[in-house]
């Protein structure tokens, strides 16, 4: 029997140290892979259920998916044979170390798993090794196999790179970049998913290693991140209802300019200052609808304010009509080369349908307080104006 007070003391310590990181693994999850609420849902399915890939459990197994497992595997192989003679050891490096994620991943679903250990570490595998493959693929063309069909196919990288950012289609961000560690290569994670996503995502000045301090829970957290506001929230000190907010072209008329802010950082950098309302520009395109369907879907599950959801609120309210989305697109407000003014109006009914935005979550509150009194400042200073005016012409 082993009474050595220093091999007790010392496995005492890794006991310690092993059961507070795992808590702390857990702990980073913070649930962050929902199902999409039912009303959403029912508004607008082909937004949220992928058409070509599944990614993680919530949609694992549905037949309509399965003819892409093959490639799934495929990627799988191709990335594991990348170094010769080391196909079984890496193999063994990548089970081993999600053996030990395996807790801490299934914390990311707010849903029980039933799957079985070896089941949830297979899938993670291949789901996550196709999605590391695949980027390697995409940023160097010398990976590539001939006749890929991902990037022979017309629509069919598109159609993968639009199933990737669904909320119910997601794996933690933790167990690809621990995957990831193991291929070692010269370029980040974030980097090779920032490129994959680049004709998503808005134009931003800042680097990628500025933009991702820490690690995200997944790719579309990673997108969030991307969108997030890069200025403090401007807190609204009373009651604002965004019902009485005019749209664009009435708050023109009303004295309230509107401005291209294509200086700014983050697409939800609004800021409204001596008068004018500067507005990130926004380009429409075949995605825009998906990505924040996706992020709004994602609020709806978080209990602090609403950035996206506010957003579309916001923009909904200001381009109610086709006049105010010419007049943002004469600004360089709205990019819509390929989508006409009613369409766009019709965008944002649709990303409000059956969402709420609740009013003490609205992230724009303070900036739209900041609308009304100025507007309230205006009109005084228009009837003083008109008083004065018929005062000297009294005279």
């Amino acid at each position: 029997m082993d009474h050595n007070p220093v091999s007790a003391t010392t496995q005492a310590t890794k006991d310690i140290v092993a059961s507070i990181k795992e808590k702390l693994e857990v702990i980073s999850s913070l649930k962050s892979i929902f199902r999409v609420p039912e009303k959403l849902i029912e508004a607008n399915e082909k937004m949220y259920s992928p058409g070509t890939v599944s990614i993680g459990p919530l949609h694992h197994g549905k037949e309509a998916l399965k003819h892409m497992e093959d490639r799934k595997w495929h990627y799988l192989f191709t990335l594991l044979s990348r170094q010769p003679n080391q196909l079984e050891s890496s193999l063994h490096k990548y089970v081993n170390t999600l053996s030990d994620l395996e807790k801490p991943a299934r914390s990311f679903y707010a849903e029980e798993l039933h799957l079985k250990s070896n089941q949830f570490i297979e899938m993670m595998l291949v789901d996550g090794c196709f999605i590391i493959e695949l980027f390697l693929k995409y940023a160097q063309k010398g990976v590539r196999g001939r006749g890929d069909p991902m990037f022979t196919t017309p629509g069919f990288l598109n159609r993968v790179r639009c199933d990737l950012i669904l909320l119910e289609n997601q794996i933690p961000f933790i167990v690809l970049q621990r995957l990831f560690n193991i291929v070692q290569h010269d370029t980040t994670l974030y980097e090779l998913a920032i490129r994959f996503f680049r004709n998503m995502l808005p134009e931003d000045k800042q680097n990628v290693d500025e933009k991702f301090s820490h690690e995200g829970f997944h790719l579309l957290d990673l997108i969030r991140q991307w969108y997030l506001p890069t200025y403090a929230r401007v807190v609204a000190k009373k009651h604002v209802s965004l019902s009485h907010l005019e749209c664009a072209t009435k708050l023109k008329s009303d004295g309230v300019k509107s401005k291209s802010f294509s200086t700014t950082k983050s697409l939800l950098n609004m800021k409204f200052t001596k008068g004018v309302l500067k507005i990130p520009p926004l380009a429409i395109h075949q995605f825009t609808e998906m990505i924040f369907s996706n992020l709004i879907a994602l609020e709806q599950h978080r209990n602090d304010t609403l950035p996206f959801t506010s957003y579309v609120f916001l923009m909904k309210a200001l381009v109610l009509n086709e006049k105010d989305v010419k007049l943002f697109r004469h600004l360089g407000i709205l990019i819509i080369d390929n989508y006409s003014e009613n369409e766009v109006c019709d965008l944002f009914n649709k990303l409000c349908e059956k969402v709420e935005c609740v009013e003490d979550k609205f992230y724009f509150a303070g900036l739209v307080e900041q609308i009304f009194e100025y507007r309230s400042q205006s009109s005084w200073r228009k009837i003083l104006k008109c008083s004065w005016l018929k005062t000297r012409t009294c005279a």
